[in-house]
């Protein structure tokens, strides 16, 4: 199989893993021009009202556009406190957030100048974490047409129709009160199923 050509995410939802991990090696998007409200620096997780947004903000270009690898992130509002504590929030209950909170709590509270190197190495620690293996490269320039490309349909909202992922659910924290939440932050997984989060994303997969 190709190498999946995907964007780079803030704690991307479980079918960019799923991608990934079916492949085995993967091309990560860093000379496009940045595309607002996308994955490339929100996630969504499960919180006691329902889905909750979390969006890193980032630096306005000076002339409007800017290549995603040069995108900054701003330091605007505490969003690094506010994020902790929402995902301590949402998932200090569930099985796993114990376990796994030392291994995400740094990433919010060093501060990272661009977002690209933040979204790599949270996306690193997060495959040692499930043992998905890879091979990674960086675009070193946009190309409108690659193999296996996914970069624009991993999107909040996404209408494009894949029949080769069907999220596989697994139990929530507020599952009682919203039922199952699908393709959330690979946190919501994580926090959720530990060690059983990589028997998931192979259940998700139908191709």
């Amino acid at each position: 199989m190709p190498a999946v050509c995907l964007s780079t995410a803030y704690l991307a939802p479980v079918q960019y893993y799923c991608r990934m991990y079916a492949s085995g090696q993967v091309v990560i998007e860093a000379c496009e021009n940045y595309v607002k409200q996308t994955y490339r620096n929100r996630c969504l997780i499960a919180a006691g009202n329902g889905v909750q947004s979390l969006t890193a903000p980032v630096e306005k270009p000076p002339n409007g556009k800017c290549l995603t690898k040069d995108i900054r992130i701003s330091e605007h509002g505490h969003w690094r406190q506010k994020h902790w504590r929402a995902l301590a929030t949402a998932y200090g209950s569930s099985p796993f957030f114990e376990y796994f909170k030392d291994d995400f709590a740094p990433f919010y509270h060093r501060k990272y100048t661009f977002l690209f190197d933040f979204n790599e190495a949270l996306r690193e620690m997060i495959c040692t974490l499930l043992d998905i293996r890879l091979r990674v490269r960086y675009s070193a320039r946009y190309e409108t047409s690659v193999p296996n490309d996914f970069r624009e349909s991993i999107r909040p909202g996404q209408t494009v129709r894949d029949d080769t992922f069907r999220p596989y659910p697994y139990p929530q924290v507020f599952a009682g009160r919203h039922g199952f939440l699908p393709d959330l932050s690979i946190a919501d997984l994580l926090f959720n199923m530990g060690p059983e989060s990589v028997q998931v994303i192979k259940d998700s997969m139908r191709g």
